[in-house]
């Protein structure tokens, strides 16, 4: 059997800066349009690559979409280095996705204590929402969060 330890991990990079992508994000091609006071936009070309086999683009690399999007709120609200992660997310799908760009505009709408709730829309290029998302992300412990204000919008849930 071929020894696969160096493909498979654990591995170590390094972030170009705190609010960049990863290595998965950027093999989705994501880019980050704008990421500051808890709010993040972000786009992601449809590839063939990122096609189902009905020849729409897959609900994961959407999800993963979404889910960076919130990220990148959150980490424009956290100090560099806070180590946090997804711990739930609710997806619903509205529309499909045939081809063009994508984009997610995602929010922070509640944190107490190390909890932080977000949630984002993807939209197509023509501006429909093909996408609904919501999450929950745990930091780790004794880290801080800057201090914002979460305004209520519509649609937006900050019962948390």
């Amino acid at each position: 059997m071929e020894n696969t330890e160096h493909l498979t991990g654990p591995h170590k990079f390094e972030m170009e800066s705190w609010i960049s992508c990863a290595p998965f994000e950027r093999l989705l091609n994501m880019k980050i349009v704008e990421a500051s006071a808890g709010r993040a936009t972000l786009t992601m070309p449809f590839f063939v690559d990122f096609a189902q086999g009905g020849g729409l683009m897959h609900g994961g690399a959407l999800v993963s979409l979404a889910d960076t999007a919130v990220v990148m709120a959150i980490k424009s609200i956290i100090d560099p280095q806070t180590h946090f992660a997804t711990v739930s997310l609710e997806t619903k799908f509205l529309y499909p996705v045939k081809q063009g760009i994508v984009t997610a505009r995602a929010k922070v709408t509640n944190q107490k204590e190390r909890i932080l709730h977000g949630q984002a829309t993807v939209y197509n290029e023509e501006e429909r929402s093909v996408l609904t998302f919501t999450s929950t992300f745990k930091m780790s412990k004794d880290k801080t969060i800057k201090n914002i204000a979460f305004q209520d919008t519509p649609g937006s849930d900050s019962n948390g």
